[in-house]
């Protein structure tokens, strides 16, 4: 690689690295990123806000597996960016994010240059697992090995390297680098015990987090040998769809706490057991865990529970072990009927409103199975989240958990659609998210992208009005007027319809227009949340 620029080489070494996609949008500070982009073979896709380029990349990692990556400007490119970094830290989504700097010389003196920050390194470190700075031209080899193996080990989430414009267009000069220790191997005496405390058990449950959701045929085969029931978190969803052992609903659900609460030994693989799945109403009153086994890649997260065994590894190769360390006789137990009562009563718990929002969503299913539905946080969404059973394993996500950021949906179904081009992506978002992100469509116009919008719109922040009214806070400031949908679909030059918020009439309005190539929008008419009055 002599003879070429560290930006250049930079991109060379992405794709040596399997990259073959980045979504940027490129300023006069990542030129010479670009300078070696066209002849590299990797994807360039263009989003209209850099905070889209993030989202992209989230949604990306979430299907592929692989790591997002995105191209921003220093300063307000990168600062546009911290949001989706935030977000795929929340929920462990490997990304790596790219970003110019000012000269090396002026870092930290305050000279007024183009977007200049007073410590824009600094500022990443507060969100990415790793931020490093390609201080001169030996750097780079060696920081592009610290960040993937940030990216391949341990839990993911997002790290950022920034290059300054010095540096940039000077000539790379190639760095011998060393080697990282694998990591260790899972402990076969820790699945030796598990396997034992598993088998001895009489109610097993087991809680299934993001981190199973590449796991299906072993988790199911694991859980049948179990006699266990599977509860889901939301980015669990989809996994063993329609199984007498599965229990999409959420953990925060009294039906679903009083069924791992008759449990006496609980099993979590890949969840974290934060509050926004386990205790969405901050009651503070969470089951307790009997006899609980946790299975996480990061030794940080194991320790934040009291459990009564840790493995530390990927979730993976842990249950098969597990599976093949049991006794191999089917236990005479009650576990498909213990699902089946949490099942009924989690779904009498949601009431009739989100009974609705449910069976909307089954009648989309129905229309397009094994679609991916990318979601923000919108009435359906939060009525899927406490109860939907997803026909594809790692089918459902969306921003409603963990760091929440509205406007997700858009910018993260074009991701996904990049990741798995012979997928149906429907995105389901707000009247009110969707205004923070509307843009990003054209993104997936000019891909050509087989992603549905279907806009719920409620004439505004039904979630947060209803929020205030509960707590007898006067609601303001949660009714923006929301544009004119078919005006802006066809701003797009995409195809649009109307539907109303009904489930035979949802699915009639996706049947007939997920027939049609490239993007396509639906508008869902919903009722408007009028406060009460004194």
């Amino acid at each position: 690689m002599n003879g070429i620029t560290i930006g250049e080489a930079l991109v060379a070494k992405l794709r040596q690295r399997g990259v073959t996609c980045v979504f940027g949008i490129p300023g006069v500070h990542t030129v010479e990123l670009y300078r070696g982009l066209a002849a590299s073979g990797i994807r360039h896709v263009t989003p209209r806000h850099e905070q889209g380029a993030g989202f992209m990349a989230d949604g990306y990692a979430r299907v592929s597996g692989k790591p997002g990556v995105a191209f921003v400007i220093t300063g307000p490119g990168l600062t546009n960016t911290l949001t989706p970094m935030a977000q795929a830290r929340a929920d462990s989504v490997p990304m790596l994010v790219v970003s110019g700097v000012n000269k090396t010389a002026s870092l930290g003196k305050g000279l007024g240059h183009l977007h200049e920050l007073p410590d824009q390194l600094g500022l990443a470190k507060t969100v990415a697992l790793v931020s490093e700075q390609v201080a001169d031209t030996k750097a780079l080899d060696p920081i592009l090995d610290r960040v993937f193996h940030s990216l391949t080990n341990g839990r993911p989430g997002p790290v950022h390297i920034e290059v300054p414009l010095d540096i940039a267009a000077a000539e790379y000069q190639e760095t011998p680098v060393g080697t990282f220790d694998p990591e260790p191997p899972v402990d076969p005496v820790l699945i030796t015990q598990a396997a034992k405390q598993l088998a001895e058990a009489k109610k097993t449950v087991v809680l299934a987090g993001g981190g199973a959701k590449r796991v299906e045929a072993g988790l199911q085969a694991l859980a049948e040998a179990l006699d266990a029931p599977v509860v889901q978190t939301v980015n669990a969803r989809g996994l063993m769809h329609g199984h007498s052992l599965t229990v999409p609903a959420s953990p925060s659900l009294n039906a679903v706490r009083a069924l791992i609460g008759s449990a006496d030994c609980v099993l979590a693989l890949g969840t974290e057991l934060g509050p926004t799945d386990y205790d969405m109403y901050a009651t503070g009153q969470f089951a307790e865990l009997s006899g609980l086994i946790r299975v996480d890649r990061c030794s940080d997260q194991l320790t934040r529970h009291e459990a009564a065994l840790t493995i530390q590894g990927d979730v993976d190769l842990v249950v098969p072990a597990l599976f093949e360390a049991l006794p191999h006789k089917p236990k005479q137990s009650d576990g498909a009927d213990r699902a089946s009562k949490t099942r009924d009563a989690a779904w009498e718990e949601i009431g009739p409103e989100y009974r609705h929002l449910v069976e909307i969503l089954n009648a989309i299913r129905s229309a397009a199975p094994n679609m991916l539905i990318v979601g923000d946080s919108t009435q359906p969404i939060y009525a899927g989240n406490l109860f939907y059973d997803h026909d594809r394993a790692g089918g459902w996500f969306n921003a409603a958990t963990g760091y929440g950021a509205l406007g997700y949906g858009v910018a993260a179904a074009i991701g996904a659609s990049i990741a798995d081009p012979a997928a149906r992506v429907i995105c389901i978002i707000g009247d009110g998210g969707a205004q923070f992100s509307l843009p990003e469509i054209m993104a997936a116009v000019d891909e050509n992208l087989p992603v549905t919008f279907v806009i719920w719109n409620n004439h505004g922040y039904r979630e947060i009005a209803a929020s205030m009214q509960d707590v007898g806070v006067s609601v303001i400031g949660c009714d923006p007027s929301p544009p004119d949908f078919a005006a802006t679909a066809k701003s797009f030059g995409i195809p649009f319809t109307t539907a109303q918020a009904e489930p035979q009439a949802v699915a009639h309005a996706l049947r007939k227009i997920a027939a049609l190539d490239g993007p396509s929008m639906i508008e869902v008419t919903a009722s408007k949340f009028e406060p009460q009055k004194d």
